[in-house]
């Protein structure tokens, strides 16, 4: 989904006073998709937080039956060194959904201060913020990750840094559009006349205004940043072993190609995650920019 279809909603809607009241009473979560994709979100919540509970076994204990097929004793089955496979997946949820919301809320926390700065105060400081803007958008952002991360060494904490390095810009890119618009309305000029200032007119007239497409945006990502952080960990650059991280296992399972259920119930695992954010976000964007639903259904 492109920056100006996150922008184009709020925009529409943009006013003083507005707190996100239409998220609470919105029809977003009367959406059927919402639902599904806002139960399993809550599900996986669950299972990261309550993973030394749930789990059946240690996940790094290792068992004299290497590569055994799902069964009763091991429903996932074992990986090659006998580790329980279904408590790997259950304890890579406490990896992959803390790493990827905090990267997220890294990459929005940079993205919205700059973008609030560039389209506040614009000049010379908005140029110097969207030239560097460009220069990371000049790049796909997995090549540039996968450069930074090689840089840097690979693991998670170097990994995360790497994605938060290429996903401020979007949200940079989004906050300044929204700050511009809602920087020439009528009532922030009305604010600025009464002598209040700029930070004062940020708090209370821009802030408030660009949270829908911000929660929109940050929604889809949290899902891609669960995707890339596996991607990476796939490639090495991740997740180090023994860790239980889901795109580490699916890596580890590619030298089993046989035994299917190495890779294939962690890649269950980052295809529910992903859709199901994918499914909240596209409903809360719905909400947020209802003319966009009405055009697509024409």
């Amino acid at each position: 989904m492109s920056t100006h279809d996150v922008t184009a909603g709020t925009q529409r809607s943009a006013g003083p006073g507005w707190r996100g009241r239409r998220l609470v009473s919105s029809p977003a979560w009367r959406q059927p998709l919402a639902v599904v994709g806002g139960i399993v979100i809550l599900a996986w919540i669950v299972v990261a937080i309550f993973a030394p509970l749930i789990a059946p076994a240690d996940p790094l204990a290792q068992d004299l039956e290497p590569l055994k097929g799902p069964s009763g004793d091991f429903l996932f089955g074992t990986d090659e060194l006998g580790r329980d496979v279904l408590s790997r997946v259950l304890y890579g949820a406490r990896i992959s959904l803390p790493l990827a919301a905090l990267l997220v809320a890294c990459s929005v926390a940079i993205g919205a201060t700059l973008g609030v700065i560039a389209g506040y105060f614009r000049g010379w400081v908005d140029g110097l913020i969207m030239r560097a803007t460009d220069l990371v958008f000049a790049f796909p952002a997995i090549i540039l990750a996968l450069v930074i991360t090689a840089a840097l060494g690979p693991g998670l904490t170097n990994a995360v840094l790497a994605l938060v390095l290429v996903s401020w810009p979007a949200y940079a890119r989004v906050v300044r559009g929204l700050v511009l618009s809602i920087g020439d309305s009528d009532y922030v000029a009305a604010s600025r006349l009464l002598g209040a200032s700029a930070r004062r007119s940020i708090v209370r007239d821009v802030l408030p205004n660009f949270a829908g497409p911000i929660v929109v945006l940050a929604m889809l990502d949290i899902g891609g940043a669960v995707l890339l952080l596996s991607g990476l960990s796939f490639l090495g650059l991740g997740a180090q072993p023994p860790d239980p991280e889901w795109g580490q296992m699916v890596s580890q399972g590619t030298d089993y190609f046989q035994f299917w259920w190495m890779s294939t119930f962690p890649g269950l695992a980052i295809f529910t995650v992903v859709l199901a954010f994918n499914f909240v976000g596209d409903s809360l964007r719905d909400v947020f920019d209802p003319h966009a639903v009405g055009s697509e259904r024409r």
